[in-house]
Order: structure tokens, then sequence, then C-alpha cells
């Protein structure tokens, strides 16, 4: 190639990845605009809860969610509290993001008192919460506290919880992943080289996601957006920094940038595509899920790494053939300099005596980690992933969530968030009474598009008051249950709802508040159930093709396997005795396995296919010592660097991810410094030409 195009095309590559980061940056700050936090939206369109919610609309007029108001005095509310209480309903319902309000309610105790504001369809529901409460504040006089919770409150409070995740999280992440790099590499040029292709690769993939989000054929919500900036932060990285080591032996090869450059994609290309491919396809696994949560994060982590892998294939290469060795001053290989002495009684470092320790006691080093990963993984005893009320999402303090407890002391904890129930007109008497029969049920009204007050008694002195709506010979039953909508009684209360009116009418449906936290984790232990298996074949044949052998990709899955079993039973002890939380939501376990077994795939990717280029050269055994001494440094760093990003999810003050943040930075530490640099070493090491068959390099003498 002409000297001239060796100039002009990486030049070509920067100013390409610099248009798309001019493009793609400003889309950070806007991707929370096609986000979404109501539940409802994900649920699969089978759903119980997701067919009431699409017909609501046909009994009553289409709103918001509901906002409650509740006010609470020690020792009771007196006649001019309950005066101020009807001044703030007042000023609530001139509000033009409020669609109706409820009479002020007082408590049977006479300490509280509720007002339920339901907000119009259209409006922004945290803007509107956020305003509402001010109005409380400045309603309600001294000694008199006042709280806004319901539905609308929780999404407000759940909604503030991610507002760090455009700025603060991915902050958080790049500096901690700067500093890494500073200590590792000891150069201040090559982190920013790193981190800028890093972050180039997260403007590219934000830009696709908002169009797909916007043109609806994704659903984007919070987590999604977190992990997404976390997962191509990390994963670019890693990248990255593989192709960084194989430039930098190449510098001491080659004399030419150009020439280095060529050796060095030459000698990642398989290993970053293949690591790259297995990501891709184990996140794509995800389609499989019924829940739209799930099935959003599939395609847009497989976008993110996509470009993750793009950016190191690409820009870094062409930064660092701009830069050359200067990129890694002060320690700048020089052309002709020595290759570090990786095995024999010469060899120096760490890695070194991590390689005379497999290559004397390799048979005791696999035993004493797998029993030492297996014991980690008993605390998966203890694991509660089947799900967590909706208060306890959001950690720290929640206005909504201490809302829900004063109207719990004083009102039916499910006041505002009623379960809701669609069947026959002609069986209204009948499914009436069935539910009332419910243990949990506080009382039943009907709704009525004529009535004032949106719902018409159904049962005692009813007559008079109104008629139910009918739709396509159907009628809407809302029922108050007595436990909050969000605690595990009402999650029993609705699923006995269901088994007695199916009973009166099979075609008869039961939604709400809590039977979409019911069909959410049903769905989701659905999902965790089908993916996982999938996911771990699926990976499994791609390392049958990628080593060209059977047992080597057995060792790795399993070891896998077992690293996400010790991480997990861990992360479980955690949960309960350090931290305190109340459980975990299924897709817990479900994003930590996909994430796990993918990344920690990575480096044992990183790790096996230098083993076999070794192996080939020295035999399997040498291999394996010469592939540990090449790869522990970039791996370790590599391991290092994710397991920061992924543990700056903890950041966002958000239960399911503070606890995949602990579980996957654990995980992929355990993987990096226990799994791949010593129980795979190890076991291949022992299992000697046997781990490669039955590819020629189980059979055949090295070529030496």
């Amino acid at each position: 190639m002409s000297r001239f195009l060796r100039s002009v095309l990486p030049a070509l590559v920067i100013v390409v990845w610099l248009a798309v980061a001019a493009v793609g940056g400003p889309f950070f700050g806007k991707i929370s605009e096609v986000s979404t936090n109501d539940q409802t939206s994900f649920l699969p369109a089978s759903a119980d809860a997701t067919k009431v919610q699409e017909r609501s609309a046909e009994f009553r007029e289409e709103s918001g969610a509901p906002a409650i108001i509740v006010v609470e005095r020690d020792g009771g509310l007196t006649p001019a509290d309950l005066g101020d209480a009807e001044a703030l309903a007042a000023t609530l319902s001139d509000r033009a993001d409020v669609q109706a309000v409820s009479p002020v309610i007082p408590s049977e105790d006479g300490d509280a008192a509720e007002i339920v504001a339901t907000l119009t369809q259209d409006a922004e529901t945290g803007d509107a919460v956020e305003a509402i409460r001010a109005d409380v504040a400045d309603a309600l006089p001294s000694g008199v506290r006042g709280f806004v919770t319901g539905p609308a409150g929780f999404t407000a409070d759940l909604t503030e919880a991610f507002a760090g995740i455009d700025g603060l999280l991915l902050g958080v992440a790049l500096a901690a992943v700067f500093v890494i790099l500073i200590v590792v590499y000891r150069s201040p040029l090559l982190p920013v080289l790193v981190l800028g292709t890093a972050t180039f690769a997260l403007c590219a993939s934000i830009l696709v996601v908002w169009w797909l989000a916007k043109a609806d054929v994704v659903t984007v919500n919070g987590q999604v957006q977190g992990i997404l900036s976390i997962l191509v932060i990390g994963a670019a990285t890693d990248y990255a920094l593989l192709y960084t080591s194989r430039y930098r032996e190449a510098l001491r090869d080659h004399r030419t940038g150009w020439d280095a450059t060529k050796a060095a994609l030459r000698g990642s290309l398989e290993p970053v595509l293949a690591s790259g491919g297995t990501v891709v396809v184990g996140v794509l696994c995800l389609l499989l899920s019924d829940l739209n949560s799930n099935k959003a994060l599939g395609p847009v982590a497989a976008i993110g790494i996509v470009f993750s892998v793009l950016a190191a294939l690409t820009l870094l290469p062409a930064l660092l053939l701009a830069f050359r060795r200067a990129a890694f001053w002060p320690l700048r290989p020089a052309f002709g300099s020595a290759h570090p002495v990786l095995t024999g009684p010469d060899a120096r470092g760490t890695w070194a005596r991590v390689g005379r320790l497999v290559a004397r006691r390799s048979r005791v080093v696999w035993i004493v980690c797998t029993v030492g990963l297996l014991a980690m993984g008993a605390g998966l005893v203890g694991l509660e992933a089947d799900g967590v009320p909706q208060s306890d999402l959001v950690l720290g303090s929640s206005q909504a969530r201490d809302g829900q407890d004063v109207l719990a002391d004083h009102f039916p904890g499910g006041s505002g968030s009623p379960a809701q129930v669609i069947g026959a007109e002609r069986d209204l008497d009948q499914l009436v009474d069935a539910v009332t029969a419910v243990d949990g049920v506080d009382g039943v009204v009907a709704a009525a598009k004529d009535s004032p007050a949106g719902t018409v008694p159904v049962t005692g002195d009813a007559g008079g008051s109104g008629a139910p709506t009918v739709s396509r010979g159907d009628v809407l039953l809302e029922a108050t249950l007595s436990d909050p909508a969000d605690s595990d009684a009402a999650e029993q209360t609705v699923r006995d709802l269901r088994t007695a009116v199916e009973r009166i009418d099979p075609g008869a449906i039961v939604g709400g508040v809590t039977a979409t936290a019911v069909d959410t984790n049903d769905t989701g232990i659905r999902d965790r159930t089908l993916i996982i298996p999938v996911v771990l074949v699926v990976i499994l044949l791609i390392l049958m093709l990628l080593l060209r052998s059977v047992v080597a990709p057995l060792v790795l899955i399993g070891s896998v396997i077992v690293s996400f079993a010790a991480a997990l039973g861990v992360g479980a002890l955690v949960f309960d005795h350090v931290f305190h939380f109340p459980g975990a939501d299924p897709s817990v376990p479900l994003y930590s396995f996909v994430f796990l077994v993918a990344l920690g795939v990575d480096y044992n990717i990183f790790l096996m296919t230098r083993v076999r280029e070794e192996a080939l050269r020295h035999g399997p055994r040498e291999g394996v010592l010469r592939g540990l001494g090449v790869t522990g440094g970039v791996i370790t760093s590599a391991g290092i660097v994710l397991a920061a990003t992924f543990a700056a999810l903890g950041v966002i003050p958000i239960l399911f991810l503070a606890q995949i943040a602990f579980v996957v930075a654990f995980g992929v530490l355990l993987d990096t410094i226990v799994v791949r640099s010593l129980l795979v070493p190890a076991l291949v090491y022992d299992l000697d030409r046997r781990a490669w068959w039955p590819s020629r390099l189980s059979r055949s003498s090295p070529d030496m």
C-alpha cells in the first residue's frame, strides 16, 4: 500500500468516528425523552394485566396515573385541617395536568384524610407529582404531614432515582476506568485514547438506539439505558486493551507503525470478533423473553457490543497508528527490544510464578478452585428472586413509600390502586359476590363513564346511583384491597381473585397495579427458566467452532457456570445479611447470568485463543503457560476495568441495578482472578492434549 493511503486511511477512519460522535453526542441527554418507566408497557400482550390496561378506556375516561395525597396529624385532624385539605383539593382541581380530584375522605380514626388526584393522560408524571408535592407542602399547616403516593407517586420517585443515569453514572464509570488505566499502564496518553474509543462507541450506540426507540422498534427504560452505558464502556475498553496489548508486542518486532498495526490486527481480530459475537448472541437470547423490558435489552445491548467491536478494531488502531510509540510514553516499546521471558527458570513476574504453580500442582489447583467456588455457590439456597414490592425498588428516601405506610395505617392498604376485573355483564351479580367473598377485598365498585366519580356502587343500597358502563358485553369492577397494592398479601389476593372470577366467567380477567406486578414476576421466572439453558447451548456451540474442540469448550462453559453460581451465592448472602435487601427481582439472576456468562467467556476466549496459538508451536502444556503469561496482565486489567464499570451502577439508587452491579462486578473479578488465572489453565494443563480433542492438536506434535 502506498505511503499516501497509509496516511489517508487512518485519518479518514478518525474523521468518520468524529462525525459520528458529533451527531450522537447530543443524544446523551435526549435518550430519556424516549424512555418509559411504566411497568405495564413492558408486559407481553398476552398478560391479563395488559389486556385490562388496553380495555380500561372502554369503561371510563382515559386518564393518567392516580396520585394519592394522604395527610396525617398525631392526635387527630382538626376541622381547620380538613378545611385546609378541601382547599388543597380545590387547588389541585385547577391544575392543567390533573383530570379529576376526589372529595376529601377522612379516615375512620380521624387521624388522616386522603385525596385522589387523577392525572391527565398526557401529563408528565414526574413533573406533575413534583408540582403536586409543592402544592401539598404549601397548603398544610404546621403539625400536619402530607405525602403524595400511589402509582403516580411511585413512578415519580422511580423517575427521580433514574435522573442521574445520563451524567452521574457515566462520569463515575469513566473516572474509575481512567484511574485504573493510569495505574496499570503508567501512561498519560493511552488511557485517553482507550476511553475516547469507548466513548465514541457509546455515542454511536445511543444514536441508533434513540432512533429505534423513537420509531417504537425497541422499548427503553431507565435500567436498559443504564446497562447500555456501562456495557459499552466496559466492553469497548476490554476489546481496546486486547488490541493495545497486541500492538505493543508488535512494536517490538516491527519498525514501522503500519506493519505493527497489521500484525496487531491479525492477532486480535479473531478473539475480539469471537468475544463480541459471543456477547451479541448471548444478549440476543433475551428476545425469547415474554417481558418487553427483557426483549428490549437484547437488541439494545447487541447494538452497543457491535459498536464496541467496531471502535476497537477501527478507531483505536487508527489512533495508535497516529501516535505510534508515543502512545505508551514514558514506557515506549523499542523496535528490536526483547520480549518478556514467559516460562522457564528465567521467567520473572507475577504471571511467571502463577505459571510455575500451575505446572507443578495443576490438579491440586483446579480442584481447590472448584471446591472453593462451589462453597461460595452454597449461598444460592437463601436467594429469594421472586420479586420485591414496588415500594422497595428505590433505595434511600421515597415519599411514595412513606405515604404508602401512612395510608395503610389509616385506610385499606390498596386505596387508590384497586384490582380491576373485566367480566360479562350478564354475570355481574355473581361476579360481585365472588369478588367480595375473596379474603383481602375491602370493597367493590363498577366503572361508569356517566358518573361524576367515574364509578357506581354495586353492593348494598346502590339503587338509583347509576348503571355500570357496558362494553362488548363486559363490565369493569374495581376491588379495593385491604393490603398495600405492592405487598405479598395483595398479590395473593389477586391470585385468589383470578381463581374466583374464572369460576363464574372463564373469560374474566384481572388487572391493575398488583396484577401487573404478579404477571411481571411470573413472566420473569418463566423467562429465566427458558433463556439460561439456551444461552449456555448457543455459547457452547460458538466456542466449539472457535477452538475446533469439544473438550476445551465444555471446560470453559463449566468453569463459567461454577463462577456464576459462586457470584450469585455470595450476592445472596450479602443482600440478606449485609444490605438487608427485601429480596430480588426475577430478572436479577437472568441479567447477571447473561452478562457473566457472555463476558466471562470473553476472558476465556482471550486466553484460550492465545493458548491454542502457542500450543500449535510449542505443544499443549507449554502453550498453556505461554498463553497465560502473555495474556495475564491485559486480561486482569480488562477484568478490573469491567468490574469497576458495572460497580458504577451502584450509584443509581435502584434496588435492581444495585444487585446487578454487585453480582456482575464480583463475578467478573472471580472470572478474572480465579477462573481464568488458575482454574482454566490448571485444568487444561492437566488434560494436556485431551483438552483439544478431536482437533489435530490433540494428536499431532508441535511445530517446533
